[in-house]
């Protein structure tokens, strides 16, 4: 059995470790390229190009469909994008499986929590609300709110402090190499999920401290009982 990781505090990834948030994301991209007749990518294509930050998706959809690369017409994709994904990113994201059931389980030791993505900043709360797990979060950390996204480890230093936390004291959470290098540069433990979006990637080859299936498990990695162990 490997050994626990001891933590005070948590910090998670969004997209790919607690939102399966790809349908909506590919549902408005695919609307923009449309909408300066340019092909649709499709959710499978789109899946790869998470991690970055809507702009880096941009500009990856807009290359792979073969446009205008120039920073005035990316600029003028993004915008499409972000008129469409206010429509779709609610109804087109789900949680992962027990990922709400875990972050109860969580929330109710007490540990502190907070929210590190490269997401848009505005998107997130309406985000988190629709799918009831805006409560568990003290601290969230946008796209917008940094001026260096992961895997710089500037959002998780930001997390750190607000937390009033040490970097060994706390276990990031992500699903890509993005969240593993950005934690590790921190100098925090960390769990990568096998389930996201990394690229085409096994999670394993950055070397996080622990690899897990399924997002209950970090319940007992972390020496809490398990979701199973709570409801007998």
């Amino acid at each position: 059995m490997s050994e626990l990781l001891e933590a005070r505090g948590l910090g998670f990834d969004l997209d790919g470790t607690l939102v399966d948030s790809a349908p909506g994301l590919s549902e408005a991209m695919d609307m923009a390229l449309r909408d300066f007749s340019l092909p649709a990518a499709g959710v499978e294509r789109l899946s790869t190009w998470i991690g970055n930050g809507a702009d880096v998706m941009v500009e990856r959809a807009v290359r792979w469909a073969g446009g205008d690369l120039s920073p005035a017409f990316l600029q003028t994709v993004r915008d499409k994008f972000d008129h469409c994904y206010a429509d779709t990113a609610a109804g087109g994201s789900r949680l992962y499986p027990q990922v709400k059931e875990t972050l109860a389980a969580l929330a109710a030791t007490g540990m502190p929590m907070g929210l590190v993505t490269n997401k848009p900043t505005p998107f997130i709360a309406p985000l988190l609300q629709s799918l009831g797990i805006d409560s568990y979060f003290t601290v969230v950390i946008g796209g917008d709110d940094v001026v260096a996204k992961k895997p710089h480890p500037a959002p998780v230093y930001m997390t750190l402090a607000l937390l009033g936390l040490r970097a060994s004291e706390m276990v990031f959470v992500g699903d890509s190499r993005n969240d593993i290098h950005a934690a590790q540069a921190a100098g925090c433990p960390c769990v990568g999920m096998t389930y996201g979006y990394n690229y085409g990637e096994t999670i394993a080859l950055t070397k996080p401290d622990r690899v897990l299936d399924n997002f209950a498990d970090l319940l007992p990695t972390l020496g809490l009982s398990s979701l199973k162990d709570q409801e007998a």
